[in-house]
């Protein structure tokens, strides 16, 4: 293959019927009102144009910001909202400016108002929507600083909202002296200080000062009517946070010394309490510059963190902190710590909780009662506890103690709901009537050897029984989305099957009816006719493997073994049994939409998508240790069942993968013979270019050095003959996979006799948002298959 550059004179297309799908309309996004009586529908955005990808942009401490709009860079929001009513079915659409780019939406704590913002030139204005009668109008029109977070939070419907607003007597922004001013210098001595590849981190004391201009914002207060309040004077506003009571501000800033070594959620951080005036009361946390968090997965950031409120509480902060000063290699009895302090924040901290694991989740419930979550990443261990709050130290009880990996003895996620404050709270059965003050319920995914069935449970926690109130049942995958009373008589679901895409429904258990809400339909009907279906297979090993196959529309057997793509991804295990589960659903309704590889179904083509890779490490072992062999034996696994079956050419298959699963693809063409092309996206393939650790994998460079050469697909590019393509963003911000990435392994195959294609979709980041860059990668793909799978 001629290793001659040719540039393409103009993006190319999909060929059809590809080209006038990748970018059809999708369903809209259905949003529920907290107090349940409204919803949304959200219009959600076609691929945005590459002009618009490649604005230009400051990356400024992990970010990426539009200097023109101060909001964050390359953002796409909502293109319309219509206000329905889940009773009568009635929808009416919100009067907005044309062209409107909807983000940052916030309901009310009463669910009667909606703010949002809405992206314009020259900046972001808040708009607020009443949600009985479909009105929405501006309260800042211009002057609002989006760069960071939501730049409004409410208070209350009479109160209004708190806004992050530019400084009046803001000056203009610092300007870089064309002539440098000197080198750039770092010095380190002491403390290891291992860090994971970060991207967009500041590099001089210009980016300091950019940095500080953009992120300076003062605090108004702005009622309903557009009256504004001054609050807090300019400063580097992480966030501001009233009390559930309202009668409180939490605010959080960050302040110098900055670091070009990490992003700014490591930066100094201060965390202060305010009365309704903004006099400060207690300063509940004070952390300096941290460029020294382990990169262990249970490595955390020493002093107090996760600073909140009670949600069950009128004003009440709590925090976590750490007892093994965030180092997971100390050995101590207890890894954390869960404090509060009750307002006026006069008395001395309180302990509520030691854990043993590091603090996972909190649900708050009332005055006695809180369950909390500990988990544990080296043993994959997650434990639940009822703990009553009114005591020292809470009166952990344990109620539950899995391996998170573990999908079929996975309870569910506990349900929530607004409690007397307004905030999201333990949804609790009332006493008597089926269930008691003790009872919560849970909303499970319900994996099961048999097959995916969500549910929803009743678990009365003083005597550990669970009552299944409802299941999903064939032909529907259907999962619960919310409760809406505390019998949980009444709820929300979303259900879909093989030909039915995601509608909502209300469910009545008393009357056992089912209500449709929505009737959203099928975007890209062409579609179905295709096969989609849970394939089982094992390994040589014995291990039970699974993926998804689909089959192109009207497929028949008879027509023979197809060109097939494996779509793939690992996923590292500790136990066996976990590994060997099954947790893909079955009918769920598939529709492509941007790059995705089912498009490959309109050109002939059979995908495995997600076929099973475990890699396990039991007994001690680490599971990175038997990457490679576990990774081939579980790709033929799948290719075998495939060649069996009947549905693949064994001498027309081809492996791909994004991200991860880009390195996976490299590796497999390395040492398999078995496929004849690869499409390797966004990868990164050099594991000496993140050297304090990746993926699951915790050691760092120097203390895992053979397993990490051994992983590298960079180190045996000699070995790979198979022809792979290569895709990289030219802008990928992703920790890691830095385009360099692709370029080196590019220049490596070139350079020992490989066939390879290079191709850097300019302006795209880690996943590819235009619709011209989105189009050139369906066309590669198509082109590369096509060209070495069917000739």
């Amino acid at each position: 293959m001629d290793a001659t550059a040719r540039p393409q004179p103009q993006w190319q297309l999909p060929p059809e019927p590809i080209a006038s799908h990748y970018d059809a309309p999708r369903s809209p996004v259905v949003r529920v009102s907290p107090n349940r009586q409204w919803y949304l529908e959200l219009e959600r955005p076609s691929l945005p144009d590459i002009s618009l990808i490649v604005v230009p942009s400051l990356h400024l401490a992990g970010l990426d910001l539009d200097p023109q709009t101060w909001e964050p860079a390359h953002v796409q929001g909502y293109g319309s909202i219509r206000v329905c009513s889940p009773t009568t079915g009635q929808c009416t659409p919100v009067i907005l400016p044309e062209g409107t780019a909807v983000r940052n939406l916030r309901w009310s704590p009463e669910g009667n108002y909606l703010t949002f913002t809405v992206s314009q030139d020259g900046g972001g204005a808040l708009w607020v929507l009443e949600l009985a009668t479909a009105k929405a109008w501006c309260l800042i029109a211009q002057g609002l600083n989006g760069t960071y977070g939501n730049p409004a939070v409410w208070i209350s419907e009479a109160e209004g909202v708190l806004c992050k607003v530019i400084p009046a007597q803001h000056p203009d922004p610092p300007t870089a002296s064309p002539v440098p001013l000197g080198p750039r210098i770092e010095e380190h001595s002491g403390e290891a200080s291992p860090a994971r590849t970060y991207t967009h981190l500041l590099t001089d004391a210009h980016d300091a000062a950019l940095f500080e201009h953009y992120l300076t914002s003062e605090i108004v207060q702005v009622n309903l009517q557009g009256d504004r309040t001054p609050l807090l004077g300019p400063a580097l506003i992480d966030e501001v946070t009233p009390s559930p009571d309202g009668q409180w501000l939490l605010l959080e800033t960050f302040h110098r010394p900055f670091s070009c070594q990490v992003p700014l959620w490591r930066f100094p951080h201060r965390a202060v309490i305010l009365d309704r005036r903004g006099q400060p009361c207690y300063t509940v946390a004070d952390l300096p510059l941290n460029e020294t968090v382990l990169p262990q997965y249970d490595a955390v950031r020493p002093g107090r963190r996760w600073v909140n409120w009670r949600g069950d509480r009128p004003a009440t902060v709590y925090w976590v902190e750490a007892l093994d000063q965030g180092d997971p290699r100390v050995e101590v009895p207890f890894r954390d710590g869960v404090y509060q302090v009750n307002a006026p924040f006069q008395s001395a901290p309180q302990l509520l909780w030691q854990l043993q694991l590091r603090l996972n989740r909190l649900y708050w419930g009332r005055e006695q009662m809180a369950i909390g979550l500990e988990a544990w990443y080296d043993s994959r261990q997650v434990r639940t506890w009822l703990l009553d709050p009114s005591q020292m130290g809470g009166n952990p009880q344990l109620l539950h103690d899995r391996d998170f990996q573990d999908a079929y003895h996975d309870p569910g996620e506990l349900v929530t709901a607004p409690g007397p404050y307004h905030w999201g709270t333990l949804l609790l059965a009332p006493e008597g009537d089926g269930g008691d003050s003790n009872s919560v319920y849970l909303d499970g995914y319900g994996a099961a050897p048999e097959g995916v069935h969500p549910f929803l449970d009743r678990w009365n926690l003083a005597t550990g029984e669970k009552e299944r109130l409802w299941q999903a049942q064939d032909p529907y995958f259907e999962s619960v989305r919310l409760v809406l009373d505390p019998e949980a008589n009444e709820f929300i679901t979303s259900r879909q099957s093989d030909t039915e895409p995601p509608n909502f429904y209300r469910h009545d258990r008393r009357r056992n009816t089912v209500t449709p809400i929505t009737q959203f339909t099928d975007p890209l009907p062409w579609y179905g006719g295709i096969t989609r279906r849970i394939v089982r297979y094992s390994r040589a090993d014995g291990l039970p493997l699974s993926g998804t196959l689909y089959l192109p529309p009207g497929y028949d057997p008879a027509q023979g073994p197809l060109p097939t793509l494996l779509w793939v991804y690992p996923e590292e295990y500790l136990s066996r049994d976990s590994a060997g589960q099954i947790t893909q659903a079955d009918h769920v309704f598939s529709r492509p939409w941007g790059n995705s590889v089912l498009f490959l179904l309109t050109q002939g083509y059979a995908i495995l998508d997600n076929p099973s890779i475990p890699i396990v490490g039991e007994a001690g072992a680490e599971p990175n240790d038997t990457y490679g062999e576990q990774l081939l034996t579980s790709v033929d696994g799948a290719v075998d069942f495939l060649v069996a079956a009947g549905i693949a050419d064994p001498q027309r298959l081809a492996v791909g993968g994004h991200s991860y699963g880009a390195f996976t693809v490299a590796n497999v063409l390395a040492h398999s013979d078995r496929f004849r092309a690869g499409i390797a996206r966004s990868g990164a393939y050099n594991r000496t270019l993140t050297p304090f650790g990746f993926q699951g994998e915790q050691r760092t460079y120097w203390q895992a050095l053979e397993t990490y050469t051994r992983m590298s697909p960079f180190t045996v590019a000699d070995r790979i003959k198979t022809p792979l393509l290569l895709i990289h963003g030219g802008a990928d911000s992703n920790p890691g996979t830095y385009p360099l990435q692709s370029e080196r392994l590019y220049e490596a195959i070139k350079g020992l006799g490989g066939t390879v294609r290079w191709v850097v979709l300019p302006g795209e980041d880690h996943s590819y948002r235009s619709r011209q860059g989105v189009g050139q990668v369906l066309w590669e793909m198509v082109s590369w298959l096509d060209r070495h799978l069917q000739g």
